[in-house]
């Protein structure tokens, strides 16, 4: 039964993470003709201010989902459908409330939150606040029927309308501001755009609310059906609302802790580089534009896959700890951080490996190439350590430990603000001082995690076959990789003066031969065998690929 219940969860996982995927490389393609419109002055505004809109939806609603689909899980192994539908309800009143109110505040404190340029951007956030939560909530809702389609197939929406919106509004509202600029010289194009890039958010938001909308109509018969069945008696408001403020609360502050670390640098760097090395706001909006719109960006597309996993662990994990049965939730932890590490390792290698091609493929802006792929090699270690750290979060809210992670964050959080300051008096470093410090917050938060996980479960990892072989696997992937791009693009001048194009195809088959590599040491030092690859997501594929080229 453990295998099975792991399998359903690599299946759903393999389904939220393919779509987790599908969106950051929307998001990416679409980085790359929005920054040639707002610039990175322009990418700095957007995302100061789009750091803060997140941490409003970590207050109001982001934490949401998985709390929903934590107790909804719980109750539906119950038979509690009754009291399983009041919880929609109420939560669906929780989050009204709630993002309401954080909209308002972003739209009020935006000034004070971001500085004079970001404040244009982070009110137009406001409204998508409230948007937001009703999503959150049917997300929740159908992870708790274990079933990531919706969900999936309302991300993908959300990304596509979000990219094609941001570009037509960030480039109409960029001329508009240059034909301003005749009459008033105060007018900045690169806040208009950034503000233009926002309006595309919400606009994503309200096409997934619509999409989620529709799939909750079509199916309420079915919904109806199950709570008909449930002879049982149904909790009152007070106690529903209760369970959803005592549960979403810790998933609130780990969500929060976790995330509002990157607002918290940005306004140390900020408030560092303009009032004590005297900067322009405009020159800091760029050196932070190139870290957290190019550099770190790029970085979240392996860390999705990990995302994903956590969301389909959560139900699953719940349903089983609160019967009883730790040997079954112990299995799950195990293979999905095993499947986790066998791509987020080889993810941060390649992105060392190939930093500068990829960041070419992705921004080509020429005046801050090699400085983005710079802070990209250096960010490409967090790959790994955010990758599992977000997979045991997940299992210590799903066995009941809500409050660990939050501890564990509070600990990390204030280990790398003293650490940021410190670099930043010390040292001439600029947003370097920001990869530095990400990273040791990744790695600390790894740790604690890891360290919380094992006493509370009795996990037992095995190092050699989760960590080291992939490790080393990546390193000769990393080195192969690298060698096939560099031959490649000699007769072309070089790395360093190729042309899109010739990088463009000479990275594909850098990373197409570094993936065979991989595959191949893996599977030669007999770290992955076939009856492993045939439990993990489109396995059976996997297998045929590596038979064709003699792998297996």
């Amino acid at each position: 039964m453990g295998e099975k219940s792991s399998n359903g969860i690599l299946k759903q996982a393999g389904i939220l993470a393919a779509a987790g995927i599908i969106v950051r490389i929307i998001g990416l393609l679409y980085k790359s003709p929005l920054t040639s419109i707002i610039g990175d002055e322009g990418n700095g505004y957007y995302n100061a201010a789009y750091n803060w809109y997140i941490t409003a939806l970590m207050i109001a609603s982001y934490s949401i989902p998985s709390a929903i689909s934590k107790v909804m899980s719980q109750k539906f192994a119950l038979g509690q459908y009754k009291s399983a539908q009041k919880l929609f309800q109420c939560a669906l009143i929780f989050v009204g409330v709630s993002g309401t109110f954080c909209g308002v505040l972003l739209m009020v404190c935006a000034r004070f939150l971001v500085g004079e340029g970001g404040a244009y951007v982070l009110r137009v956030f406001g409204p998508t606040v409230l948007l937001y939560g009703p999503l959150g909530v049917l997300r929740g809702y159908f992870q708790a029927h274990r079933t990531m389609v919706p969900t999936s197939i309302s991300q993908i929406a959300e990304q596509v309308i979000n990219a094609v919106v941001s570009i037509l509004a960030a480039f109409v509202l960029t001329n508009i501001a240059i034909s301003k600029m005749a009459t008033d010289p105060s007018v900045n194009p690169a806040i208009y755009g950034a503000a233009g890039s926002a309006l595309g958010t919400g606009a994503g938001v309200l096409t997934a609310l619509v999409f989620m909308i529709f799939v909750y109509y079509v199916n309420r018969n079915s919904v109806r059906k199950k709570v008909a069945s449930d002879n049982g008696e149904v909790e009152d408001t007070y106690t529903i609302i209760r369970q959803i403020v005592l549960v979403v609360m810790p998933f609130l502050f780990s969500t929060v802790l976790y995330n509002i670390t990157p607002n918290i640098n940005q306004k140390i760097f900020y408030a560092f580089m303009m009032g004590v090395r005297g900067l322009e706001e405009s020159d800091t909006a760029s050196l932070y534009g190139i870290y957290a719109g190019k550099a770190l960006t790029i970085t979240t597309i392996p860390i999705a896959m990990a995302s994903a996993m956590a969301s389909a662990m959560i139900p699953s994990i719940s349903a089983k700890f609160i019967k009883g049965e730790k040997e079954e939730s112990k299995a799950i932890a195990t293979k999905v951080i095993r499947v986790s590490m066998l791509v987020a390792i080889p993810s941060a290698i390649g992105l060392i490996a190939l930093a500068r091609p990829v960041t070419m493929i992705l921004f080509p802006q020429r005046g801050s190439l090699n400085q983005a792929a710079f802070l990209l090699a250096g960010l490409a270690l967090t790959v790994i350590f955010y990758s599992q750290s977000t997979i045991t979060n997940s299992v210590l809210q799903g066995t009941g430990k809500l409050m660990v992670p939050v501890i564990n964050a509070t600990i990390a959080l204030v280990a790398q603000t003293a650490i940021l300051v410190l670099i930043l008096v010390a040292t001439p470093l600029d947003n370097m001082s920001l990869v530095i410090t990400r990273v040791i917050y990744a790695f600390i938060l790894f740790v604690l995690n890891d360290i919380s996980c094992r006493k509370r479960l009795g996990l037992n990892l095995d190092t050699k076959a989760i960590y080291i072989m992939p490790f080393v696997a990546a390193v000769v992937m990393g080195i192969a990789a690298f060698v096939v791009y560099f031959v490649l693009t000699l007769p072309f001048g070089g790395m360093s003066e190729v042309n899109y194009l010739v990088n463009l195809v000479a990275t594909a088959f850098a990373i197409g031969i570094g993936a065979l590599t991989y595959a191949a040491v893996l599977v030669k030092s007999g770290t992955i065998t076939e009856e492993v690859l045939r439990s993990l997501p489109k396995g059976t594929k996997v297998i045929g690929v590596l038979k064709s080229v003699k792998l297996l």
